[in-house]
């Protein structure tokens, strides 16, 4: 009976030939330098996730994709905004293992002692805290330059929407965040923000009891408010940011206007060469 033929090795098993370098079957240079062996293993990792995922697609359509003429930095507020988002969470991250949501004394305390006594406290506790304000200006520079530059139209109308919505959800994030110390002026602070809300119309007393947790400011306000801070705005933030960076990466970006003009007007004067 003959002998029937081996089936081939997987690709990820199929043996190499060496490289010049590799101290291989006696075919190569010498031994890698150790540079060169952690480029090799860092090649061999990145080749057999992808073979089993197949990212490198996704990351070249991220990547690499057109960008009009004329771009300037005027676009780059939207990164900045998104990086300002995690910046803010890194740290919030951290200053959660130390809060304490209790509003008879621990919420105070606990701010206290991040501030006085927990290694980098005071420096993780400025950037969360003027980082916040640095989130919301860029958002609005970012809105700002997207309205007037008419990057709202046709056909990223879709995105426009959900920049309103996260521009919303930054200022819901900022209002709740402020409650968190609760020393005397975060607390008042948050009782004429919350009488303010109640005074819109239909859903605004509805609102009100919602932040509240109730008719009153009591001993759940605290707790609401962090929740709010901490879990549900901003998972709603980094879904819909995700949503909004694919839509700005399938549409591409929208020249600048004085390039659409002068665009436009190259074309008037081919019709009139015509």
């Amino acid at each position: 009976m003959p002998k029937l033929p081996a089936p081939p090795l997987p690709k990820i098993l199929r043996p190499k030939p060496a490289r010049p370098g590799q101290n291989g079957n006696g075919n190569g240079n010498g031994p890698m330098k150790p540079a060169e062996a952690a480029q090799e293993a860092g090649i061999t990792v990145v080749d057999w996730i992808d073979e089993r995922t197949s990212l490198s697609g996704g990351i070249r359509w991220m990547l690499f994709r057109k960008v009009p003429p004329g771009v300037t930095w005027y676009y780059t507020l939207g990164s900045a905004t998104m990086f300002a988002f995690i910046s803010q969470a890194v740290t919030g991250i951290f200053l959660a293992m130390y809060y304490d949501p209790n509003p008879n004394g621990g919420a105070y305390e606990s701010v206290r002692y991040i501030t006085d006594q927990a290694f980098l406290g005071q420096f993780v506790r400025g950037m969360h805290k003027w980082g916040a304000s640095v989130m919301v200006i860029l958002i609005f520079l970012h809105m700002g330059r997207v309205f007037f530059f008419g990057a709202y139209k046709y056909p990223r109308e879709l995105t426009w929407v959900i920049g309103v919505v996260l521009l919303i959800l930054t200022l819901v994030m900022a209002f709740t965040g402020y409650l968190l110390p609760f020393d005397q002026q975060s607390y008042w602070a948050s009782v004429v923000g919350v009488n303010i809300n109640g005074t819109g119309p239909i859903i605004g007393p509805f609102l009100s009891d919602f932040l509240r947790a109730g008719p009153e400011f009591g001993a759940t306000t605290l707790s609401r408010f962090y929740a709010i801070h901490m879990l549900l705005v901003p998972g709603l933030i980094a879904a819909l940011m995700g949503l909004h960076l694919y839509l700005v990466m399938k549409l591409g970006i929208s020249a600048p206007p004085w390039m659409k003009a002068e665009t436009d007007r190259e074309l008037e004067l081919e019709k009139v060469e015509v």
